[in-house]
């Protein structure tokens, strides 16, 4: 399966994609990038005249790279978008702000996959190199 493989079976899609580019995968991890489009809604309202990335978007981009993405090669499906994902449970430590333009860099370390269940070491950083969040993140990820 190839990294363009896999970003066609993500179930999501604009404004809600937060994956743009797989560096690298395999069944032990992967990584992958996103920039955040300045436009983004979420930005004009956090916060007024000085717009920070909501912590919950972070965790979903985290989410969406390090863990939907993994989970994808994981299940090794056909190219059919027949996954149901569900995040189960997050633990994420936020160190610095990520503004609008910023371009991040999601790392993410299986620590296990059985029964459906993926569990994942994650840190994101930015262009600098330096950790913005790092944590844990586990979801249900199974065929439909």
């Amino acid at each position: 399966m190839t990294n363009q493989d896999i970003l066609y079976k993500l179930p999501y899609s604009k404004p809600f994609l937060f994956v743009d580019e797989i560096i690298s995968i395999d069944e032990n991890g992967v990584e992958g990038t996103y920039t955040f489009d300045e436009n983004l809604d979420f930005y004009s309202g956090h916060f007024k005249d000085n717009p920070v990335t909501p912590g919950v978007i972070l965790t979903e981009v985290m989410s969406q790279i390090g863990l939907v993405c993994l989970g994808i090669l994981l299940l090794n499906e056909s190219l059919n978008k027949n996954i149901a994902i569900a995040l189960t449970s997050t633990d994420i430590e936020f160190l610095k702000p990520v503004f609008p333009k910023e371009k991040v860099t999601v790392f993410s370390e299986k620590i296990y996959f059985r029964f459906g269940k993926l569990k994942c070491k994650v840190i994101m950083k930015n262009e600098k190199g330096e950790e913005v969040c790092t944590g844990i993140i586990a979801g249900m990820i199974i065929s439909k």
